[in-house]
């Protein structure tokens, strides 16, 4: 049988060659199990469905005109002995037999059973049911969640797959894929939150969407950010609470409210033409992406889909009689990635976004619920779905980062770099039931994550620089190990070989408070540098002091060696006024208030200011480890690791290609001085102090005086950096010389 000639920039449609159209006869009646979804064969003018549904027992294809969405305008009953290989159901529907169609979706039943045979098999004929595989999906105006709530038809009210019809691919002539090394500094951004503030000076109707994004790239070009992490784009149901969009209803299909015309189509194009021109701004783009739950929830939540069509496939179960889905995720239900269905619907929705959307990379939420076995115990050994990931030649070289922990503190999941495991008082309870009679058991509390080369956001960084920061005792030599690259997580033994720019450092994102109000409201990992919360009357030496400690934040996470990530108003010091888990918040306290970037324009300029030195100076984020490259000191020759030390001080040289840089950090609340261990005062610069005012905060090296005496004092919480050697005449003259 002749193959299949696949067109992978085709936009879901495949060509036949003209000998082979009488010879697949069979197929052009019967229909072809691959690809699963909905594809165009431009030959028959047709088009192929195929669903998966191992435990299904009827199939029906339902196809609706674009006035008519109640009742179906054709209707296709599945034969098992012609329309069903294996567990995918086929058909083969010509377009003028289809009519003027526009919608499809599915009915899906299944057999009667009863008691645990029945519990995780959703059938209900009644539902019309949306394909997994959709590439856009139509909200009708009558849409109602409810509707799926219930055990009654929701025709009418349901979610559509759309048809296409060959419709011409977008044209990507001239994009061309920008990837960063050491210059890579990743912004965290909320599509809508970014540019929905009518002072984001965005033309109204391109406000949160995509095309929005667009209108900003100048800005973050000024910035100097090279990669955005675009926070969940996967189509979600928006009207019930759910801003941050981390409760998915297609993995294939970008959101519509996210599009001007907030319809999917316009989705689907807008998203590619801001892919287009931020790669023509050489800046990557990254989705954060949701594989691990869906928007389904529990037995009590909506049917928009797998569940519908095969929960038993897609979802794991509880091994707890009251319930009927394993929630490891705090979501109400969990993917059952060790299913290879599941899995292949994961590799090939990343593998659409990657061809189709030219996505640069994707950071996984709650990735450790890759390790699960299908009942739930973890697969210590190769979590096969990591394997399907890694053999794929469309994903071999975009980056892959990982949320390295699960989303239900009831069920720990910690699997943080290639560290050793780490054995605790499991916290779960053996029997998992609330009130467990049982005794705590030791269990391995923390695992090695098994993505090989992924980068993992690590919290240990975060939690160490926050609480360092806000002078917290005892953590001077943690500090040491974050900053040098965190080798005791990210170990470069020849067992594990990994990297430092494998650990993403971060110290705030969506996921919890803004870097601000890390300076403005008082928790265990915050304090508001006073004694009054928020911004009201709290006096100008407050608000300094605010001020002085986000650039100690800033100056942390820049000159550390890792792959650095900030939250997009980090640098204009947006609030969310305390909020630290609005996920379900869609209005000021998320969107950004651009007002503030004219208020603090003095953080703007230092953020950029720093990024634009980090990536003018290679040696900070290296390939490997620094090693001999750096020398640890305190306030004079050796770093104080006592509990009560708040100093730290090293140089990093940089080699015969870059300066050498001596950074001292002072987090006790009295100014000191700093006895400076290596080289002459006079050949060294001051180029930052985060304690002085603009722009004396940040200045460029040829400008700066040379230091005059041996001790440089460094004000209580502050960070001073000093630069030696490229920059000065008769270095860069000897270079030049041996050029």
């Amino acid at each position: 049988m002749p193959k299949l000639k696949h067109d992978p920039r085709s936009g879901g449609s495949y060509k036949l060659s003209p000998k082979s159209i009488g010879t697949r006869r069979r197929e052009s009646l019967e229909g072809s199990p691959w690809p699963l979804g909905v594809t165009w064969v431009e030959a028959e003018q047709a088009y192929n469905f195929a669903l998966y549904s191992q435990h299904a027992s009827r199939v029906r294809l339902l196809i609706y005109e674009a006035e008519r969405l109640v009742e179906p305008v054709f209707v296709y009953e599945f034969d098992q002995f012609r329309n069903k290989t294996g567990a995918v159901w086929h058909a083969r529907i010509p377009r003028a037999q289809a009519g003027t169609a526009a919608y499809y979706a599915y009915s899906v039943d299944g057999p009667t059973l009863s008691g645990e045979a029945l519990k995780l098999r959703m059938f209900n004929s009644a539902k019309i049911l949306l394909d997994p595989y959709a590439r856009q999906v139509f909200f009708p105006a009558n849409f109602e969640r409810s509707a799926a709530l219930s055990a009654d038809t929701n025709a009418g009210r349901a979610l559509l797959g759309v048809l296409d019809g060959g419709t011409d691919s977008f044209d990507w002539s001239g994009d061309s894929t920008p990837r960063h090394e050491h210059d890579l500094v990743i912004y965290e951004m909320h599509v809508r939150g970014f540019t929905m503030n009518s002072n984001s000076e965005v033309d109204s109707q391109n406000r949160g969407t995509f095309a929005g994004v667009i209108e900003k790239i100048p800005y973050l070009q000024e910035l100097g950010i090279t990669a955005v992490e675009l926070m969940p784009v996967f189509e979600f149901d928006d009207t019930e609470p759910n801003y941050w969009g981390y409760m998915p209803i297609s993995f294939f299909a970008p959101h519509h409210r996210y599009a001007g015309s907030r319809d999917g189509a316009a989705a689907v194009r807008e998203f590619q033409e801001m892919v287009k021109a931020l790669h023509q701004a050489e800046i990557e783009v990254i989705l954060d992406v949701v594989y691990n739950h869906t928007g389904e929830g529990n037995e009590h939540g909506p049917v928009f889909g797998l569940k519908g069509i095969d929960a038993a496939t897609y979802y794991m179960s509880s091994s707890d009689p009251s319930r009927t889905y394993a929630d490891f995720t705090g979501a109400g239900n969990t993917l059952n990635c060790a299913h290879p269905a599941a899995r292949q619907l994961i590799v090939h929705s990343l593998r659409h976004w990657v061809r189709e959307m030219h996505v640069d990379g994707f950071r996984f939420d709650l990735a450790s619920v890759f390790s699960r076995n299908s009942d739930g115990t973890i697969n210590f050994e190769e979590p096969p779905i990591f394997g399907d990931i890694a053999a794929d030649p469309d994903l071999a070289r975009v980056r892959l980062i990982a949320e390295p922990w699960e989303g239900n503190a009831q069920y720990p999941n910690y699997e943080l770099g290639q560290s050793p495991w780490v054995y605790g008082r499991e916290s779960k309870a053996c029997c998992e039931k609330p009130a467990c009679p049982c005794p705590p058991t030791w269990a391995i509390l923390q695992r090695s994550f098994p993505g090989a080369g992924w980068k993992q956001w690590n919290d240990k960084f975060r939690n160490t620089v926050r609480r360092f920061v806000k002078s917290d005792s005892g953590l001077v030599a943690d500090l040491m190990t974050r900053i040098y690259g965190s080798s005791d997580v990210f170990p470069d033994s020849i067992e594990s070989s990994c990297r430092p720019h494998q650990s993403l450092n971060y110290i705030a994102s969506h996921d919890g408070p803004t870097l601000y109000d890390l300076v403005a409201y008082d928790s265990d990992d915050s304090w508001n540098c006073g004694n009054r919360d928020g911004e009201e009357s709290v006096g100008d030496e407050v608000s300094r002091l605010r001020k002085q400690q986000v650039k100690n934040f800033c100056c942390l996470l820049l000159l550390s060696n890792g792959t650095p990530m900030f939250r997009a108003g980090d640098e204009f010091l947006q609030t969310q006024f305390g909020h630290r888990n609005p996920w379900n918040v869609d209005g000021p306290t998320t969107s950004l208030d651009w007002d503030r970037l004219e208020t603090h324009e003095d953080i703007f300029r230092f953020f950029q200011k720093m990024i634009a030195f980090r990536k003018a100076h290679p040696s900070i984020a290296r390939s490997v480890f620094w090693r001999n490259d750096v020398r640890w000191y305190g306030v004079g020759a050796q770093p104080d690791l006592s509990y009560d030390s708040h100093t730290l001080a090293y140089c990093l040289h940089g080699g015969s290609e870059d300066d050498d840089l001596y950074v001292m950090i002072n987090a006790y609340w009295e100014p000191l001085d700093f006895a400076i261990q290596e080289g002459q005062p006079d050949q060294w610069r001051k180029v930052v102090d985060t304690a002085a005012n603009p722009p004396e905060d940040f200045c460029e090296a040829a400008s700066a005086e040379p230091l005059r005496s041996p001790n440089c004092a460094v004000p209580a919480r502050s960070v001073v950096m000093l630069l030696r050697g490229r920059w000065r005449p008769e270095v860069r003259a000897k270079r030049e010389e041996g050029r």
